[in-house]
C-alpha cells in the first residue's frame, strides 16, 4: 500500500529493469508512483524485524542489487516524485538522473535512517553526498532530516518543482531533453561521474553484507524496530 521496498518488490524491480536495460528500443525510464500522496516509503521494516540471518543477508543483497543496478544504468532515469519519499524512497530518487517532485510543502523527502537508530550504508551516504555536497548530507543524515518539498528543492535534493497536474508532462519533456544527446556520450558522461561510488560497493559487497546482519540482529535495534512497527499499528488504528 506504500510501495514498500520488500524482498519481493527489490526482485521484481531488479527484473523489470534488467528487462529495459536489454531492450534497445528503450532509451529512458521515469519513475513514480501509482499512489497518491505516496512515492515509497522505503525499506520494509518487516524484512529486517524477527527474520533469520539469511533471510537478512538475502534482503540485503537485493537492496545492494537495485543500487547497482539503478545508478549504474545506461538509460535516461527519472524521478517523478508525487509524495513523500523517506529513507529508501529517497534513496531511489537520488539514483535517477533527474528528480521532480509535486511542489505541496506536506511532502517530504530524505534519509532519515538516524531517526529510527539506525544507520544509513556508506553508499546510501555516498549517493547523496554526490546530490547535495558534503555539509548538506552531513547535517540531513546525522539528524534523520525528511526534507519539505521547497526545503528539498532549495538543497538540491530535487531538481524542480512542479503542480501535481504537470508532474507526468514535465518528467516526459526532461527525459525527451536529456534522450536528444548521443547516447554514447551521456552514458560515457555518467559512467565516469558514477564509477567511483559503485566500485566501492562492488569491492566492499559481502563485507557490507555481514555489517548489515551483525547491526540489524542486534536485540537493542530489533527492539527499536518492533516499537516502531507498533507505533504505526496505532497510526492505522
Amino acid at each position: 500500500p506504500v510501495n514498500s521496498l520488500s524482498l519481493d518488490f527489490l526482485t521484481e524491480f531488479c527484473i523489470s529493469l534488467e528487462k529495459l536495460e536489454n531492450d534497445r528500443a528503450c532509451r529512458g525510464v521515469i519513475l513514480t508512483s501509482a499512489i497518491p500522496k505516496i512515492f515509497s516509503s522505503g525499506l520494509d521494516i518487516t524484512e529486517m524485524c524477527g527474520k533469520s540471518m539469511e533471510h537478512y543477508a538475502e534482503f540485503w543483497r537485493a537492496v545492494q542489487e537495485m543500487w547497482l543496478r539503478l545508478y549504474g544504468s545506461n538509460m535516461v532515469t527519472v524521478a517523478a516524485v508525487n509524495g513523500s519519499s523517506p529513507a529508501g524512497g529517497c534513496l531511489i530518487a537520488l539514483l535517477c538522473d533527474y528528480r521532480i517532485m509535486v511542489e505541496n510543502p506536506k511532502f517530504s523527502i530524505g534519509l532519515n535512517e538516524a531517526q529510527l537508530g539506525i544507520v544509513a550504508p556508506f553508499w546510501f551516504k555516498d549517493t547523496f553526498v554526490n546530490v547535495v555536497g558534503h555539509r548538506v548530507a552531513e547535517r540531513s543524515l546525522q539528524l534523520g532530516s525528511l526534507h519539505p518539498a521547497p526545503e528539498a528543492h532549495r538543497i538540491g535534493l530535487v531538481d524542480e518543482l512542479v503542480p501535481e497536474d504537470k508532474l507526468q508532462e514535465k518528467a516526459v519533456a526532461v527525459t525527451a531533453q536529456w534522450l536528444a544527446l548521443p547516447d554514447h556520450a551521456r552514458q560515457l558522461t555518467k559512467s565516469m561521474m558514477r564509477k567511483a561510488a559503485l566500485d566501492r560497493l562492488v569491492a566492499h559487497r559481502e563485507e557490507d553484507i555481514q555489517n548489515f546482519i551483525s547491526f540489524i540482529s542486534k536485540e537493542s535495534i530489533q527492539k527499536s524496530l518492533r516499537m516502531y512497527m507498533e507505533m504505526l499499528k496505532k497510526k492505522k488504528s
